[in-house]
């Protein structure tokens, strides 16, 4: 079995850690690599980052139009390549290959606009602030920067961050999740293809004193981080405790609410691909669906005829639309959440516990769960359960949803469906969250716009992508200058 490599400086390198954990397909379970892991791998990254900051000042120097033209051939062989990397996302993470290829779409759009870095990096300059003297601002790079990446978007999440860093002159060091290594292993080697120095961009492989490592690295000075609310937490505040610049998005509990006038095909569809989507594991998945006055049920009928309608299986199976989860123990933590929703007073509307999946049934599948009428005071509505599973609350007008969402800590997303545009703007302007989305039902920001999150769902101050990618992975200086005529040289 293929032992993953660290790539650093340029190079792949066995790791000095001998031990490994097996890298399993979720649908099957075959064993299809081991990954190292344990405390010997804070020497590789140590030697990641020695390389990393070995290679910062000369790759600072390098012009920003130059610095942007190898992203410009990986966006090509991403491109060439997606096919392949979409199976191999499938087979790592789960998700269906539909799925993987718009993740992959999404990597290459961050890559598109980090090319845009020479315009995004102009800063400000102010002639005569006082006579004969100007003032402005220059963005330099950090040095090196690290991302510490999540499993349920093996090969989109780092290009959130990646493209960006190196574009504004800093260089980069890499640690995908144990549990879906592979992906950016083989983009890695498409890296090594672009031109890059070495030791602009590593990759270390490992676990949590892989984490706590590049955490403590005195050389590291820039942490981005996608994961629970729990782990973003300790990353802000350990990363803080050593000085680094961090970004950290946690989890969420995103509510959708749904009026009256919402379009009732449209709305169920839009919102059973947002519940279910990735088997329920991304963290702009809808959870809490708000039904306002539905008096007559239809809203939760047509819910629930495009959940039971939905197809689980394997995500390199023709016309399968929702995978398994990432693990056995996701698996049972969802199942255990499910009947915590029952024991707290919510009916089971639709129950896809421990589903027959012909010739896969060892997979670690969930089939597409309705919990509804769940108790505005349990602990479940305010749990993440990462999981497919919809739950269902009937409230009586918008006022109430959005008072409703208030009260929630998380603050990823919140989505409203609608025909009112009086009602959309209350709401898109009242709802604390940082993607809100109207008639949408993942509200994902395109490369362009920063993936925001308030709240328990993030901790810092700028986020991934776009014009905040440019400023989180620069420091500005400002410069006051002043040229007397009777100090300059006559020839």
């Amino acid at each position: 079995m293929e032992i993953l490599k660290n790539y650093i400086n340029g190079t792949w390198h066995v790791s000095r850690e001998v031990r490994t954990i097996a890298v399993l397909n979720p649908a099957t379970q075959e064993h299809i690599a081991d990954v190292p892991y344990g405390s010997e791998t804070v020497k590789d990254v140590d030697q990641a980052v020695q390389a990393a900051a070995g290679a910062a000042t000369a790759w600072a120097q390098v012009p920003v139009m130059q610095r942007v033209q190898p992203l410009y051939r990986l966006k090509v062989l991403l491109e060439e390549h997606l096919d392949d990397l979409a199976e191999t996302i499938t087979k790592e993470s789960g998700k269906t290959k539909a799925e993987a290829i718009g993740e992959l779409q999404r990597a290459i759009e961050n890559v598109e606009t980090a090319c845009a870095t020479p315009l995004l990096m102009q800063s400000e300059f102010s002639e005569n602030i006082a006579r004969g003297i100007d003032e402005f601002v220059i963005r330099q790079p950090l040095g090196v920067c690290v991302c510490i990446a999540p499993f349920n978007f093996p090969g989109m999440i780092p290009f959130w961050f990646l493209p960006y860093a190196i574009a504004c002159g800093n260089t980069f060091v890499l640690k995908p999740s144990e549990k879906v290594p592979i992906t950016m292993e083989k983009v890695m080697k498409l890296i090594e293809k672009i031109g890059l120095p070495e030791g602009v961009v590593n990759l270390v492989h490992g676990g949590k004193e892989t984490v706590d490592a590049l955490l403590e690295h005195p050389l590291v000075k820039a942490i981005s981080f996608v994961g629970s609310t729990q782990i973003a937490r300790y990353v802000y505040a350990k990363g803080a405790q050593h000085g680094k610049r961090v970004q950290a998005q946690g989890g969420a509990k995103n509510p959708v609410v749904v009026l009256p006038d919402a379009d009732l095909e449209t709305t169920s569809r839009i919102i059973t691909d947002s519940v279910y989507g990735c088997a329920g594991q991304r963290c702009l998945a809808a959870s809490n669906i708000v039904l306002v006055g539905d008096r007559g049920g239809e809203i939760k009928d047509a819910l629930y005829e495009a959940a039971r309608s939905r197809v689980t299986g394997y995500g390199l199976v023709d016309n399968v639309e929702m995978g398994p989860v990432i693990s056995k123990e996701s698996k049972q933590r969802i199942e255990q959440l499910i009947a915590s929703g029952v024991a707290e007073g919510a009916s089971l509307l639709l129950d896809g516990r421990s589903p027959a999946i012909t010739g896969f049934e060892d997979g670690n599948f969930l089939k597409p769960t309705i919990l509804s009428d769940v108790p505005l005071d349990g602990k479940l509505i305010k749990t993440e359960i990462f999981g497919p599973v919809m739950s269902l609350i009937n409230l009586q007008n918008v006022e109430e949803a959005i008072a409703f969402i208030n009260r929630n800590n998380y603050g990823n997303m919140a989505c409203l469906f609608t025909g009112s545009g009086a009602n959309a703007r209350k709401f898109r302007s009242e709802a604390n969250a940082g993607n809100i989305g109207i008639n949408i039902g993942v509200a994902a920001p395109m490369a362009q716009f920063p993936f925001s999150g308030w709240n328990d769902s993030f901790f810092g101050d700028l986020h991934g992508q776009g014009r905040h990618a440019i400023e989180f992975f620069t420091q500005t200086k400002v410069v006051i200058e002043r040229w007397p005529k009777e100090w300059s040289r006559k020839f």
